[in-house]
């Protein structure tokens, strides 16, 4: 499972997810992406779901690259527990994911494959996603 290493705080606020991706909007490994068209938040097991899916469909051929990392600690409190006594234990980590954000990427397959693998992964993932490929620009010279 992704996880940091280490943090400066052990707990954080939540936040907000307003406005848009501040960055990692351009396909920079691969020819083909997976990009997000919602927001919220993606745990650790989903991105890991989703990454088993694309490499089971892809048979082990091509590569692939996560561009999400899961650096946000979420807390909960017990079940049954009464209202106050400070904030819960750390529970699990999260991406913060906004639209517009690359989730994943992969090269060295054909794009038929890569968009049925795509679509499996999107199938684990809580937020809607969209297929894109690289555009091949031509060289003016």
């Amino acid at each position: 499972m992704l996880m940091p290493k280490k943090v400066k705080h052990r707990k954080q606020f939540k936040g907000r997810m307003k406005g848009s991706n501040p960055g990692g909007t351009d396909l920079n490994f691969g020819d083909f992406g997976l990009q997000a068209t919602d927001r919220g938040w993606l745990s650790a097991r989903q991105i890991e779901a989703a990454r088993r899916a694309m490499t089971r469909y892809v048979k082990r051929g091509g590569k692939i690259w996560i561009r999400v990392f899961p650096d946000k600690p979420l807390t909960s409190k017990p079940a049954e527990t009464r209202m106050g006594k400070g904030k819960g234990s750390l529970d699990s980590w999260v991406a913060v994911v906004r639209p517009g954000k690359i989730l994943y990427e992969m090269i060295g397959v054909d794009e038929q494959i890569a968009r049925e693998a795509f679509r499996l992964a999107a199938h684990k993932l809580p937020i809607k996603t969209k297929f894109i490929s690289r555009e091949e620009v031509p060289h003016e010279g």
